[in-house]
Parts: structure tokens; sequence; C-alpha cells
């Protein structure tokens, strides 16, 4: 973690912010290793462009923090204190006294927080710090890959659960009680999201929600998840058809198995990432079902299930090495039901590796 703090400070020294005050989690835990839901509480670092970083958290997490491997200050909370006094009293000993600038998550800092820090710093100019801290968290080093690694070890591991649990009469979320069993087993103790498994024409709904739909012959079967392991995600989708295919919904499987082929068949540095999406997107439309393709192409991966960047056709970054995403195109009929592929995908120096394996030829689960 001390490179990042560095190459933080190093930014809010040369655009002259004298402090920056970190609200996320997620951000707190790329800075800091420490990983937690502050639920209501105040969670926050302080980071200076030269003075060393301050942690604020309530006093009984302060134990996790040194465990987590910080060494810097910290300001602990009672429940009955107010976390900003104690921050406005404690910065003079850490050196701080004249703050002009200071930086915010423009996108997490809440209105009522917003108000104390500014209330902290009369007429202090606040700029927004998100953008470089979306920057840093987009290229991943070799250890958060490992990690993401297995994340998509277990995703795929809970797609497999889901199939063997497939039989007739079966419920949607006794299939995901299954797979978040087994899962728990395994020791994930988060999902990156509500697990999705959908029958039949629910499996139209690109966000469909599971419900006591029982599963039929002839039935497409969606599965969409992902876990939270070790501060990191995973988020997969497979689609299945129960006991027979009928003409219609092989034609719809294989139009989009040629969309995401050809997005991961361009997934390698240089590439314009808005490119992935459109040539997805012209694979679809051009058999018909562009209306049927409602979202973007993906979204980036990492502490957050949806992070940085955005695979839509609108994005002119560019692909480098090191980033991890999503691909995933999907068809939706609503009388017919749905198909998505998604595999989580990392960039790597002349292209690219789908972490997660599970086939993606059209499997007829008996």
């Amino acid at each position: 973690m001390e490179h990042r703090l560095h190459h933080f400070s190093t930014y809010l020294n040369e655009n002259h912010v004298d402090v920056a005050f970190l609200n996320s989690p997620e951000n707190v835990f790329y800075l800091s290793g420490f990983l937690t839901d502050p639920h209501e509480r105040l969670l926050g670092l302080l980071v200076f462009p030269e003075a060393d970083p301050i942690a604020v958290l309530p006093a009984m997490e302060q134990g996790q923090l040194r465990d987590a491997g910080w060494t810097y200050g910290i300001i602990g909370y009672e429940d009955h204190e107010n976390p900003w006094e104690l921050i406005q009293e404690q910065l003079p000993q850490h050196g701080i006294k004249d703050v002009q600038t200071a930086g915010i998550e423009k996108q997490v800092l809440s209105y009522g927080r917003s108000e104390s820090l500014l209330g902290m710093f009369p007429g202090v100019n606040v700029v927004d710090v998100e953008d470089k801290l979306n920057e840093m968290r987009v290229i991943k080093d070799e250890s958060e890959i490992a990690i993401i690694r297995e994340a998509a070890e277990l995703a795929d591991y809970g797609v497999q659960v889901g199939i063997e649990n497939l039989k007739e009469g079966i419920s949607e979320t006794e299939v995901i009680a299954a797979i978040e069993y087994e899962l728990k087993k395994k020791g994930v103790t988060a999902m990156s999201f509500s697990t999705m498994a959908l029958f039949g024409e629910k499996s139209g709904q690109p966000h469909g929600n599971p419900g006591d739909r029982k599963l039929k012959a002839g039935d497409f079967v969606l599965f969409d998840l992902g876990v939270v392991w070790k501060g990191y995600t995973s988020d997969i989708t497979r689609t299945f058809v129960f006991k027979s295919v009928s003409k219609e919904q092989q034609v719809i499987y294989d139009k989009v198995k040629e969309a995401m082929d050809a997005a991961l068949a361009l997934s390698k540095p240089g590439t314009r990432i808005g490119d992935l999406d459109q040539t997805a997107r012209n694979i679809i439309q051009e058999a018909g079902f562009g209306d049927k393709f409602p979202h973007r192409l993906g979204h980036g991966l990492g502490i957050n299930v949806h992070e940085f960047p955005s695979m839509s056709h609108l994005n002119d970054d560019i692909l480098q090495q090191g980033m991890t995403f999503t691909i995933e195109p999907g068809i939706y009929d609503p009388n017919i039901g749905g198909v998505r592929i998604e595999d989580d995908v990392l960039i790597t120096e002349n292209g690219c590796e789908t972490l997660t394996k599970t086939p993606k030829t059209l499997r007829i689960v008996e």
C-alpha cells in the first residue's frame, strides 16, 4: 500500500491540494489494506502532499486497522463523540494548519459530510480527486490480479453448483440457496451482488428478480453471480437450456456467442474501448436483435463489481495491460427468454485472458 499512498500524495503535491478526504470504503481499502463496512459511522482517510496520512474510524475498529498493516496516525472515536470535532482538534498536532484546497470524492461524499468538511476549513477550495483514484485503480498489479483470478475460479464453481442442482420443478431461489451455501463452505463471506438464477421467460429480463418460478423442460436457465474474495470481486453469466432446445433459442444463443467472441478478439492493448461494444452491437443489430440488447457491453471489475472503465461504445479510452473488466453481450426476448454470456477479462501484454473458464458452447442440461 505504501507505493499507492506515495503515488497519490505526489499527485496532491503536483496539483496543489493541501488535503484529500477519502470516504468510500473501497478507496480506504485500496490505500490502507483495511476493508470494513462502517454502516452509518464515519470512515475516512486524510491524505496530505507531504505529511503522513491519518485514518478516521470508530475506535472499536482500530485494532483491525493495525492488523491490516496501517502504521500511520489514527483518529478513533466512540459512538458518543463527534469525529469531525476530533479531526479539527488533532490536525494541528500533525502540522496541518493552513488548508486552501481540499480534495474529495465528488460522487461519494454526502451533502451532510461535505458541510462538516467545509465547516472545518471555511473558504476552502474543493476539487474532485476521484478521477485520479479511478485512474490508479483501473490498472491492477500482480497481487490484485492473483486475487481476482481466485474470485473468478469461485464464480465458475458457483455456476457448476447451479448446474448440478437443476431438476424439473426446482425453483429459482432454491437453486440460488444451493449455490450460495456451497460457496460459503469454500470460505466466501459475501456475494458481489444478489445472485441471479432465472428460468424460461424470466431470463428475458436483463436484471430479473428470482422467485418461485419452477424449472421445466425447454427453459433457458440464466445464472449471473460473483463473489467478494479478499476485497475483490468476480462476475460471471452463463446461459443453458434444460432438457431440450428450440431453433429460436439456438439462433439467439449463437448470435450472442458470436458477439462475445468478436469482442474478445479485439481485447488487447491499444484498442479503443468503445470499439469492443460497437463490434458486438453491430453483430447483434445486423441479425435483427438490436432492440433486444439494451445495455453496454460490460464494466470494469476490481474492488467494486462495477468500476472503471465503462465498456460503452462512447468510451474513447484505450485498453492497457492490467485492466480487468467484463464482456457480457445479451439478447432478451420477453416471450422466448434471454441469453447473456459474461466473462471476466484481463488485458495481457499482447492480448487478453478470460479469467472465468466455464465453457461458452450452448449446453443442454439433462
